[in-house]
């Protein structure tokens, strides 16, 4: 869906490029409605069937990948019954080894006319594109869909609680995020909290109603993505044993140690159900190293959990490995730190006719500490952003200096350059009044 939104970004913007509408296109038939179109129009059923056709596709591919190893499947809700005991369907199974990852699910407010509403799980049943829609959240999911919507079209709202999305990424990236959203038209609605849902019965249209006293009218959709718990309540965890997080606002997660040991010997847990770094290829390396360790003859190895880069497809995306500046200047001196920032305009943009200020903007941070640079922290946001993030992610966790990137030559022209041209460029690492005082 995010590729969607980007084609029609890209098709509107053709005309920057030197494209014109030449005459109507072919006759089309879509989902067997003929038509002739003098530009492009968007038929949401058809990137639906399609979308859910390939992830139909997807799962019958894993059912034969598991076939062909040899694994047993069991179809059925699994429930503890005993410490190394799950009994499905009826039936009850034993093992040395059990792994508890089943994953997180949406949780909605319990305000006045939730049931009018959905949730992320709802966006992927949507068999329509609405006209106007409330997106109320400020994490990776909200602001995703919110930018999906957006870019196809529909009149778009991103409701949030503080002062804009995405509150534990760099600064930065945040700014210009939510500088992007107003040049696109996407409307950002700060300090905004659902207090309850009202449907006219009449016209079918919704309304979200704010804590401030604030009414928002005629959405034909209201998506909440306010969160997601864990996958646990149904799986008789008290039968097993296996301790979950405690204390204040515990949301179920499992307890694990590093090795995704649960307090039961022989029965562990990773993923979402854990509730540290909730994406899924920390599950998959999660998954990779236990096995590793059980079956492989691995001993002691375990996930890192440590500078693991993530990216959100927002529009346009971001990417972030390290520390944020913010946490960068709580463990670190002032005195010890060196930040490098950029902001330019990507020079897929450079053509188009407009004054600069109206091009869309691609910005970067470097968060480097002691004598040496050494890297802690990169984030991006722009075109590309999240194809570049993954080497220079790599580079980090190996340890990687300002120098070490000033060393490496540019690929040109690319965005991706920008991180090894840095201004001041070539003086990490050096002595000297003269080599100070340009830094």
């Amino acid at each position: 869906m995010f590729n969607t939104a980007v084609l029609a970004e890209q098709m509107q913007e053709a005309g920057n490029f030197g494209f014109y509408r030449k005459g109507p296109l072919a006759e089309v038939n879509t989902h067997d409605k003929k038509a002739v179109h003098e530009t492009f129009g968007f038929d949401w059923k058809a990137i639906k069937d399609a979308r859910d056709a390939y992830v139909h596709r997807l799962n019958g591919i894993y059912t034969t990948l598991l076939r062909n190893s040899k694994v047993e499947v069991l179809e059925g809700m699994a429930r503890f019954t005993g410490p190394k005991t799950v009994s499905v369907g009826g039936k009850e199974y034993t093992a040395d080894h059990i792994l508890i990852a089943t994953g997180g699910k949406p949780v909605m407010p319990q305000i006045p006319g939730v049931d009018h509403c959905i949730h992320s799980d709802g966006f992927f049943a949507l068999e329509e594109m609405p006209k106007r829609v409330a997106v109320v959240g400020a994490g990776y999911i909200a602001v995703e869909l919110a930018g999906i919507f957006n870019s196809l079209g529909s009149d778009t709202n991103l409701f949030v609680r503080y002062d804009g999305p995405l509150r534990p990424f760099d600064g930065l990236l945040r700014e210009t995020l939510m500088k992007e959203m107003a040049a696109t038209g996407l409307q950002l609605h700060k300090n905004s909290t659902p207090t309850g849902v009202v449907k006219d019965e009449k016209t079918g249209k919704l309304s979200l109603c704010l804590a401030s006293g604030e009414v928002h009218e005629g959405f034909d959709v209201i998506l909440l993505a306010v969160g997601r718990v864990p996958e646990t309540e149904a799986l008789g965890l008290a039968s097993s044993g296996v301790a979950i997080v405690g204390g204040q606002g515990s949301k179920g997660y499992i307890k694990v140690d590093a090795h995704q040991n649960t307090s039961v010997p022989g029965v562990y847990a990773l993923g979402d159900v854990c509730g540290k770094v909730e994406l899924t290829p920390m599950a998959i390396a999660a998954g990779r190293r236990l096995a590793d360790r059980l079956f492989g003859g691995m001993e002691g190895v375990k996930a890192d959990y440590n500078d693991v880069p993530t990216v959100v497809f927002s529009h346009p995306p971001l990417g972030t490995v390290g520390l944020t500046e913010a946490e960068a200047r709580e463990k670190y001196e002032e005195k010890d730190l060196k930040i490098y920032t950029s902001r330019f305009v990507n020079l897929f943009y450079g053509p188009w006719t407009v004054p600069p200020e109206k091009k869309p903007k691609t910005a970067m941070k470097l968060i480097c500490v002691g004598p040496e640079e050494k890297v802690v922290g990169l984030h991006v946001i722009g075109m590309g952003a999240d194809e570049m993030l993954q080497g220079f992610a790599v580079a980090l966790k190996k340890g990687c200096t300002k120098a070490d990137l000033d060393a490496t030559l540019a690929i040109h022209p690319t965005a991706a350059e920008e991180f090894v041209t840095l201004a001041p460029w070539g003086l990490s690492g050096k002595k000297g009044e003269k080599a100070r005082a340009k830094l």
